[in-house]
């Protein structure tokens, strides 16, 4: 231990490590029940979309947060951890399958080639200059919209926001005397709304996995209420109950592993309908929007968790900054192969640094934890859409605190920002949300005589967005 991760020279010991990991696995556990949950069931409506189950991207999701863990921790000697990113799972099922049509092999062609792209961008030192060259008033908004996405994808599953004819979405109706609504339908959103609260609580007290007590409490209270209340629900679980150990692994095995190799290059069926040149461009910018998705989260909580930690070099850099992006690229190709969104490195290991963790054996204590909830697949399956929604509230609440040092006085950063925040929950899409973002600010820039700010790299990649706009949307 001494050899490989220099315990005695980080002033820490096998037990604070593994302490470390086991809190940020705690911290992060959610992501197998919603990362499989959004995949199977995208709507929360039953709705199979995408044409594969819960357990096999569960089993996936595990996979690779074990890989992306063990990487980033014997490879860059860092207490982090990897898993399918959140926002990023979004992008893939919500805006690359369901919004662009795109078959669920497809879109993982699209993760894959993000991956070899980022590999190559580290190994040549180019994935630096790329971050570089997107302005602040951009870089920093997109956390913020992919959480205010994430927040409304978790009340739309929870119920409490609903489609509406006249205005496009409304607040569900808690409405009980009148009649319209069934206690059945109401008492899902009323969980949810007390599992956030128990999240809250459970973080301000800076309980250990707070998110993923929530989730708990609020499965508990779903069952507890709906046997108790509603008629006929225990009937209907022991028809549905089934404990299957070895199912999601054949599943995983037929719908998703290697997929991407199988079916995923044949895009015959979108340029049949979309056009040859439709495609191109769609395939680049939307590769392009997985890259710059991931390379903002990835360098953020780098950033972000090593300077919690006091890990930060002399020169304030990451240590071993570029082998801890070698993980990165390295574990969103395994992931899709698995069959998983884009794997990155998670906000919710900046817990286990807080509890001690200075070294990669605390992102190997972290694998080891996944390996063992890999085998637990049909004990999550039984968790509801209505408890995982409240997670996926709480992570946009997480999110958003990135636009606290955005200077909100000036409208040349104000407005850039505000599209990116705006832009990615009001039109389902957050490669939309960027593309505003980037396209004001250069706008901005050129008509206020301040042209020259704007680098080259900026000019490159706003004309990539303004092509998918005006040609393939």
């Amino acid at each position: 231990m001494e050899k490989l991760f220099g315990l005695k020279k980080h002033n820490t010991t096998v037990r604070t490590e593994i302490l470390a990991g086991l809190t940020t696995f705690m911290a992060m556990a959610y992501i197998l029940m919603v990362n499989a949950g959004m995949f199977a069931n995208p709507f929360g409506d039953g709705t199979d979309v995408l044409g594969v189950s819960y357990g096999a991207i569960y089993i996936a999701t595990a996979i690779s947060a074990v890989i992306g863990s063990l990487l980033i921790g014997l490879l860059a000697n860092l207490p982090l951890a990897q898993a399918s990113g959140m926002g990023l799972n979004a992008f893939f099922v919500y805006t690359v399958c369901v919004g662009f049509g795109l078959s669920y092999a497809n879109a993982l062609v699209l993760v894959l080639a993000d991956g070899v792209i980022f590999i190559l961008l580290t190994v040549t030192g180019l994935r630096k200059k790329i971050f570089s060259a997107i302005p602040d008033a951009v870089r920093k908004a997109i956390p913020a919209g992919i959480g205010l996405f994430i927040a409304f994808l978790g009340l739309q599953n929870a119920g409490i926001i609903v489609p509406n004819s006249s205005t496009g979405v409304t607040l569900g109706s808690f409405n009980l005397i009148s009649g319209a609504n069934a206690w059945a339908d109401i008492m899902p959103m009323i969980v949810a709304i007390i599992a956030l609260c128990v999240i809250a609580i459970l973080s301000k007290k800076q309980v250990r996995g707070s998110v993923l007590w929530g989730i708990l409490v609020g499965a508990v209270l779903y069952y507890v209420l709906s046997f108790a209340t509603v008629a006929g629900f225990a009937e209907s679980m022991k028809a549905s109950m089934q404990v299957d150990f070895i199912g999601p692994f054949k599943d995983f095995f037929q719908q998703s592993l290697g997929k991407v190799f199988t079916e995923g290059f044949n895009f015959k069926p979108y340029i049949a309908a979309h056009g040859t040149g439709n495609f191109i461009l769609m395939f680049a910018t939307t590769a392009l929007a997985f890259c710059m998705v991931d390379m903002f989260d990835t360098l953020g909580t780098l950033y972000g968790a090593c300077a919690r930690g006091n890990l930060l070099t002399d020169k304030g850099e990451v240590p071993n900054m570029d082998k801890a992006m070698l993980s990165d690229a390295v574990a969103t190709t395994v992931g899709a192969v698995c069959g998983t969104s884009t794997v990155t490195t998670f906000v919710e290991a900046a817990a286990g640094v807080a509890e001690g963790g200075r070294t990669g054996l605390a992102a190997v204590s972290t694998a080891a934890f996944f390996f063992i909830a890999m085998f637990l697949a049909p004990i999550a399956a039984l968790i509801p859409s209505c408890a995982t929604a409240a997670a996926l509230i709480y992570v946009g609440v997480l999110m958003i605190s990135c636009v606290k040092d955005l200077d909100w006085h000036d409208p040349a950063v104000a407005l850039p920002s505000f599209l990116t925040m705006a832009m990615m929950p009001f039109s389902y899409n957050i490669s939309f949300g960027i593309a505003f973002g980037l396209i004001s600010y250069v706008v901005i820039k050129t008509f206020t005589g301040k042209i020259k700010e704007v680098k080259a790299g900026t000019w490159v990649i706003t004309l990539l967005f303004l092509l998918m706009l005006f040609l393939t949307h």
